[in-house]
């Protein structure tokens, strides 16, 4: 039967929610309905509990959009004025609209980092201490899909130890989620929860789920928590395989959720740690002294009105139940389907319902990793773009907030901006090659005593190209003035020096990479336009290193069109080439700009000298450090690297536990035969020794086989593998 938050305190958690022997709490369930895209009407919006002033949130919009329009029109206007120094022609139209549509997406930006800037430089520098109480009860939840259990559960140790030491340990319960599709990984997973579990005393408050189908992935990984046992916890605070947060950053969300009632997501701004390779450090550091910038105007504008990015962040679980139900989008994905961005969409909808989103950018002890290769951003940002793509059929859902709908925008245009730039280039050469090549027409149908011969003005084509640039690297350079004057940063990043000559080699090397992910993100927004789906592979996390054939297959057409673009721009003019030269030097060192992306050598020689430091690497988070120390001791363990099938076939006392985390048996309906059961049955009936069922099981038939109690038992009647010795006397 299901327990009631009613009848349980934070003090009787491990009596009424535990057992010794459980590896779940019972259930207490929560309804969570899909909610629609058509239908809403007003009076279904709580109203909200305290007035919160929202003026100053009014103005800061104003300044960002103000702001940004006015110098959106006003390059406009500029770039208007560099083509029409005569009879502007269809071709410097679209020249001027592409130009619109891309500036206006860094104008914005820019005044948004501007007003971070301003807001930071006015931030407290004494930040509010951590609660000394608590009254909800939090879970604290993991979902994990095939990643490296030695990292995941020092992780996951490393944060409980933390909250433990705050002394409100008592009010957190820490649950793994499991999605995992690989058998291996699967039974790493549970050996290492039972390992756990056996280190920390029987009522430890872990508890660890395995879903048999990962339906609707990470979403309906987070969604069936919470039917299943959210009605026991107010809140709930999500990680991601790879976060970090000390208890001091988790108890401070906790207690900022229960001092507003109007709360409904609270997110916190994650820094980037535990970077070795060139491109991760890369995006460490830019995160590190760009990335708050950016999060504190973010914050400012969007008060209460905010996003979430899916980790990190604190729920109201009833209010999540309610409201953060996803819908499935009408028609085959890539746009139809499961909607992959789930994150963006699950805050609409609760703040539709009246429910506050913000976020708490100066709250410390946030954490995260990067992907570690160039290539394994692209794989993982192809994802996303399908996701945020998919907000083109949310954007319009009855109900939503304006600044809501801004957020989806947002999203929608940080992929759509890749070929919005794509065309703008084309279009320019065009232009150029016009100008150059084509013959004017002196004898026009309308009669006109002049050729139509696009002519550009080149003083202000520069004026307008050098002031793109300034708003482009503004958000950069405002990190950079802040962490120039804060003492304590600089002398932790290397000093003034070294955090100048750091911040030239991020922007150098960011420019270099911004044309191929340019045509990354542009093939992908292509892709998925024609109808081609992606996956939702598990992320590298680690070694950035990848086989040097694999990186000229990925980056050869790159190089190619480099090749190709330069070329054509020379023998068109030297003033193009010498406009296109960063792009077409990317382009041309793709290949080993991204070999270079991955290497630990090419980051640690950085490291040496001090050059990408940033705060956290000089002196590293206490629970980084010993998450690490138990990552090396968990690692020990060897879970992550033995054979599952031969694991359960030699533990009776795992094998036992095994069956019993697994959830009851549906019936099979007569006449239908699962594939792979009856293959997976049948090689299990003709092998002879456990390394016979290795050797022939297929991964998806050990996933059913490690399903089924029945074929698990069949598992105990084989024989061991004989020894060497034995063969030997044979």
């Amino acid at each position: 039967m299901a327990l009631s938050l009613d009848t349980i305190g934070p003090d009787s958690n491990v009596e009424a929610l535990q057992r010794p022997d459980s590896v779940m709490p019972p259930e207490s369930r929560l309804e969570m309905p899909t909610q629609s895209l058509r239908h809403w009407s007003a009076s279904q919006e709580r109203k909200a509990i305290v007035k919160h002033p929202r003026m100053g949130t009014w103005l800061a919009r104003l300044f960002v959009f103000g702001g940004g329009l006015l110098l959106t029109g006003y390059g406009t206007y500029e770039m208007y004025q560099v083509v029409s120094v005569s009879r502007t022609t269809i071709l410097q139209w679209v020249l001027v609209a592409l130009f619109t549509v891309n500036f206006s997406w860094i104008a914005v930006a820019f005044t948004s980092a501007l007003l971070g800037f301003f807001a930071l430089l006015r931030q407290p520098k004494t930040p509010a201490g951590p609660p000394s109480s608590l009254s909800h009860r939090t879970a604290i939840v993991m979902p994990v899909y095939n990643e490296q259990t030695s990292r995941t559960y020092a992780a996951l140790e490393a944060i409980f130890e933390s909250v433990e030491a705050t002394g409100l340990g008592a009010h957190f319960d820490y649950f793994i989620l499991s999605d995992t599709t690989q058998p291996d990984a699967w039974i790493a997973e549970e050996r290492a929860f039972l390992a756990l579990r056996e280190r920390l005393g029987p009522h430890a408050r872990f508890y660890y789920r395995h879903r048999a189908k990962n339906y609707h992935r990470k979403a309906g990984n987070i969604a069936d928590f919470v039917t299943r046992w959210g009605g026991h916890y107010e809140h709930m605070l999500v990680l991601d395989a790879d976060s970090l947060m000390t208890g001091e950053c988790i108890t401070r969300l906790a207690a900022a959720m229960e001092a507003d009632p109007d709360s409904g997501i609270i997110q916190s701004l994650p820094l980037i740690i535990n970077r070795n390779t060139l491109f991760a450090r890369l995006q460490q550091f830019a995160a590190r002294v760009t990335g708050p910038v950016i999060a504190t105007g973010l914050a400012v504008w969007m008060g209460r009105d905010g996003n979430y990015w899916g980790h990190n962040a604190i729920i109201r679980t009833k209010a999540f139940a309610d409201h953060g139900g996803l819908p499935d989008l009408k028609g085959k994905p890539p746009l139809g389907g499961h909607i992959l961005s789930h994150d963006f969409v699950e805050a609409a909808f609760l703040r539709r319902a009246g429910w506050s989103v913000y976020m708490l950018p100066d709250l410390v002890g946030s954490y995260e990793e990067s992907p570690p290769s160039l290539i394994d951003l692209s794989a993982r940002d192809r994802r996303w773009c399908q996701g945020n793509l998919q907000h083109s059929r949310v954007i319009g859902a009855k109900g939503l907030k304006l600044p809501t709908r801004q957020h989806f925008a947002t999203g929608i245009m940080s992929y759509l901006a890749s070929p919005f730039w794509l065309f703008q280039l084309i279009v320019g050469i065009a232009l150029v090659l016009q100008t150059t090549y084509i013959r004017p027409e002196y004898f026009a149908r309308d009669f006109r005593l002049y050729p139509v011969w696009p002519r550009f003005d080149p003083e202000r084509a520069l004026a307008l190209f050098a002031l793109t640039m300034g708003i482009l690297l503004a958000p950069k350079i405002f990190g950079l003035i802040l962490m120039l004057l804060r003492g304590k940063d600089r002398r932790a990043s290397g000093g003034a020096i070294r955090l100048v000559v750091s911040s030239v080699i991020e922007i150098t090397l960011s420019a270099l990479l911004a044309p191929i992910l340019m045509l990354i993100q542009s093939g992908s927004v292509f892709q998925i336009l024609l109808g081609r789906d992606t996956g939702w592979q598990p992320q590298r996390r680690d070694d950035g290193s990848i086989p040097l054939k694999d990186i000229i297959r990925r980056h050869r057409s790159h190089t190619v069109l480099g090749v190709l673009a330069g070329l054509s721009a020379f023998m068109i003019a030297t003033s193009l080439f010498l406009w296109m030269s960063p792009t077409i030097l990317g382009l041309l060192l793709a290949i080993p700009l991204s070999w270079l992306s991955g290497q630990l050598g090419a980051g640690l020689a950085l490291k040496k000298i001090g050059l990408l430091m940033t705060p956290e690497e000089h002196a590293p988070p206490s629970i980084a450090t010993r998450a690490n120390e138990l990552q090396v001791r968990n690692a020990a363990f060897g879970f992550d690297d033995e054979d599952g099938l031969k694991a359960l076939f030699e533990d009776d006392a795992l094998r036992q536990r095994h069956a019993d985390m697994l959830p009851p048996a549906t019936l099979r309906k007569r006449g239908v035969i699962e594939t792979e059961r009856a293959l997976a049955e049948a090689k299990l009936v003709d092998a002879e020794t456990i390394d016979d069922a290795i050797a022939w099981l297929h991964p998806k038939e050990r996933m059913v086989l490690l399903h089924d109690r029945a074929l698990l038992d069949r598992l105990v009647h084989l024989k061991k593998a004989p020894t060497a010795g034995v063969k030997a006397a044979e």
